[in-house]
């Protein structure tokens, strides 16, 4: 008997059905200064306030960061796991590298008066995302139980902004 393919055994339950709500369309800006790269910021609760004054019950949350250095992720909120992913972005693309972005001799897009060498932290960027939709069951986050929503500066302190953006529908 073959045993690479097997039948599923999976078990469906319904969660949540809000057929008949009222829809919900809601979208916050949050603010965060930064001090350091890398820098895990948990933005957990600021997004779950964001989630209650939308009123939805049911629906997604999207949290978007329009920087290009600077990302969204879920992961654990704990100390030395927090160290080991600073040191692996770190290793993913060192800052002490050489990258063409840094050669402002030759660079001539998307140039400001505030440019850095900041290669690194773009490349870093690759490897995470720049957003996290996150379900909201009986209004609130529907995490799992050591889950965080995390903004990750890659570069230079500063101030980030974070888009929540959450659709659903009100019970």
């Amino acid at each position: 008997m073959d045993r690479t393919l097997t039948e599923p055994k999976i078990r469906r339950e319904v969660i949540v059905s809000a057929a008949g709500g009222e829809p919900v369309a809601h979208c916050e800006a949050l603010f965060a200064a930064t001090s350091c790269a890398p820098e895990f910021i948990d933005i957990t609760d600021e997004v779950q306030r964001v989630v209650g004054a939308s009123g939805a019950l049911f629906g997604q949350a999207t949290v978007f960061s329009g920087h290009t250095t600077a990302a969204i992720k879920v992961n654990e909120n704990e100390p030395l796991l927090l160290q080991d992913m600073a040191r692996i972005v770190q290793q993913v693309a060192p800052v002490h590298e050489e990258y063409e972005h840094n050669d402002f001799s030759r660079r001539t897009v998307n140039l400001d008066e505030e440019e850095c060498a900041n290669g690194h932290a773009h490349c870093q960027h690759l490897f995470l995302s720049t957003s996290e939709t996150v379900p909201i069951l009986d209004g609130r986050l529907a995490l799992g139980t050591w889950q965080r929503i995390f903004l990750i500066e890659l570069d230079r302190p500063r101030e980030r902004k974070v888009l929540v953006s959450i659709i659903g529908v009100r019970g």
